[in-house]
């Protein structure tokens, strides 16, 4: 069974050799079953790693370690007898090599166990986080592309493949998203976000992600810890780096750990108590007693306990994993979710450990609210009046998110329509790093962009020109190319259907075209097109931002670098507008002509610019 004890946790091949216990004598009251992390890295930037010993009665073992520069600093034993924490401290100049943990019982006989310590590739410490260089790809692995059908059941996995049930599991898997690795570089795309792959052995809607059974195991059903590590060597090979989608806050009910709980504390309230979903006391200087334990010790729901991220071996074991997880898979990013439910202290911690290990990585936390001073809180930079430090680098844009929605659905009027994009960018006095943040029109858990806008494919074009084009780090979620659409339900099944094409038999086929309505294969031209300029821009990868007041539904500003500037005028009104330029004379200068990079066409600078019905036009100068 996948997910019994006794089974080793990192479920690819050569981690098996890592469990070699030779017994000497061995008793048979205990026995040593998982050993996490499983292996580390000589040449890491922090001296100490926690080591957690899991097994029936290990707690009665004595360890002690053979092993040039490492040293056995403390053996911690908590509640369950079945748990031994290690605490080693390593030698900066630690060689790559095996080292022999030795674990005796009081009558003499022991266990021996090699633990490996990785030689770490050229560069790691330095590598280079997503930016706003970047344009990320969110894909949902189930629904993309059944690479591999003979992963699709999985004997002793609690779910199995149903593609005719929104929440059932459908089939996709890391080898669908190899199989079109090409296609997602194409586009344009520089950047892959999955949702999570770790192992989800839960018996129904497994295929999210969001309920971890195992952090150290990619989820059989979508492959092996060695093909992810493989997607991404393949991915960087095509230009593309990888962001994984972790989850500090909480777990499935299936998680292994709750059959054998380390500790009373390990899960908050040790039994399911709702979260209250209110986030303002966290930063609320009237809050009540009570109030924020109410929001971050609560479970999100009764499938996901609660981790409590003040239990000290606990949090270690979190920080660890994902630093694991960035040396092993060669990872570009990691995007954290439900942020601020986890606790705030750990929070920090947690960021710091990561971006000492990887100074130039990138973090993204989601935050779901529409109040730009509490995104603004949590980013790296930010003087807050309760000296609450952060080194988390992005945030998701959900204000800017919600203003793109109203702004594309509104009527026009003063204080309504595409005034809401402007006012929401003017707030960003309140960031310390606005161009750091991820900007999306929609992502797994909202409706399709294309479903937001009523199918209406003249705003669906407004949306993905401004996403692109204006400040921050720009995100598309798969399909949205081809104008996949929840129209008539907000059902996350369907929001998140199958990409079509990625399964045999398919009446049409997204990464071909071939069976595409003309509107999808437009879509996907235009897309395309904007991805591909886009990447060769560095007014809009690098450079600064100036915007003008909208005036009578047209909002225009300007993207400039060194090398490169640019004018955007968007026009949301239903009829064509002939724009009076003397207004923008301060960044125009004395340029008489642009050309729009799209298009290839020139335009002339002197009066005014006729800007197309519900149309937009990007101009170089």
């Amino acid at each position: 069974m996948f997910n019994d004890k006794t089974t080793p946790s990192a479920g690819w091949t050569g981690v098996c050799l890592l469990f070699m216990l030779t017994a000497f004598a061995a008793p048979a009251s205990a026995q040593i079953d998982r050993v996490e992390p499983p292996f580390w890295w000589a040449g890491m930037k922090h001296s100490e790693l926690q080591v957690m010993v899991h097994g029936e009665r290990v707690a009665e073992l004595a360890p002690t370690l053979d092993c040039a520069g490492v040293r056995l600093a403390a053996a911690t034993r908590l509640a369950s007898p079945n748990y031994l924490f290690l605490t080693l401290r390593l030698a900066a100049d630690l060689q790559p090599g095996e080292c022999t943990i030795t674990f005796r019982r009081a009558d003499g006989t022991s266990y021996r166990h090699a633990y490996a310590f990785k030689e770490r590739r050229p560069g790691s410490a330095e590598r280079q986080g997503f930016t706003a260089a970047d344009v990320l790809y969110l894909i949902t692995p189930d629904r993309f592309a059944n690479g591999d059908p003979s992963n699709d059941v999985v004997a002793g996995m609690r779910e199995g493949i149903d593609r005719s049930e929104p929440y059932g599991r459908h089939g996709g898997d890391l080898q669908g998203v190899i199989d079109h690795l090409d296609y997602i570089a194409d586009m344009g795309f520089t950047q892959v976000w999955f949702n999570p792959v770790l192992e989800n052995d839960q018996p129904a809607a497994s295929y999210h992600g969001y309920s971890t059974t195992d952090y150290y195991r990619v989820d059989p059903r979508f492959g092996s810890n060695d093909l992810y590590r493989e997607l991404s060597r393949l991915a960087r090979q095509r230009g593309l780096g990888l962001i994984m989608d972790l989850i500090p806050n909480h777990i499935g009910d299936e998680h292994w750990w709750m059959d054998d709980r380390p500790s009373p504390d390990w899960i908050n309230h040790g039994t399911f108590v709702q979260t209250s979903h209110v986030r303002r006391p966290l930063h609320d200087p009237h809050a009540a007693p009570g109030e924020v334990g109410d929001f971050a010790d609560g479970w999100f729901v009764e499938t996901m306990p609660d981790l409590n991220q003040r239990q000290p071996q606990l949090a270690t074991y979190l920080i660890q994993n994902a630093i694991w997880w960035v040396e092993f898979a060669d990872l570009s990013g990691i995007r954290v979710d439900t942020w601020s439910y986890a606790d705030k202290d750990f929070l920090s911690h947690w960021t710091r450990r990561l971006m000492a290990e990887y100074p130039n990585f990138n973090i993204v936390g989601e935050e779901w609210i529409e109040t730009p001073a509490v995104i603004a809180y949590w980013q790296r930079g930010q003087q807050r009046r309760d000296g609450y430090r952060s080194d988390l680098p992005s945030l998701m844009d959900f204000p800017l998110n919600r203003a793109l929605a109203r702004a594309l659905n509104e009527d026009e009027s003063r204080t309504t329509g595409i005034v809401g994009l402007y006012r929401s960018l003017a707030n960003d006095f309140l960031y310390p790093d606005p161009g750091n943040l991820l900007v999306f029109a929609d992502n797994h858990d909202m409706s399709r962009i294309f479903t937001q806008v009523d199918e209406d494919e003249d705003l669906f074009r407004l949306a993905m020109v401004f996403v692109l084009t204006t400040r921050g780090i720009p995100q598309i979620f798969y399909g949205t190319e081809i104008l996949m659409s929840n129209k008539g339900t907000g059902s996350h099944g369907v929001i998140r259907s199958d990409f079509p094409g990625g399964w045999p038999g398919d009446a049409a086929n997204g990464f071909t075209g071939e069976g595409l309505s003309a509107a999808a294969v437009e879509a996907q031209r235009f897309l395309r097109n904007l991805l591909r300029w886009r990447r060769g821009a560095p007014a809009v990868t690098g450079g600064s931002l100036t915007h003008y007041a909208p005036r009578n539904g047209v909002y225009v500003y300007f993207r400039t670098a060194p090398s490169q500037r640019l004018m955007v005028a968007i026009n949301k009104n239903e009829a064509s507008i002939s724009l009076d330029l003397e207004r923008f004379r301060p960044l125009l200068g004395d340029a008489d002509s642009a050309v729009d990079p799209l298009t290839g066409t020139d335009q002339s600078l002197a009066g005014t610019l006729e800007l197309p019905a519900r149309g937009f036009l990007v101009l170089e100068f």
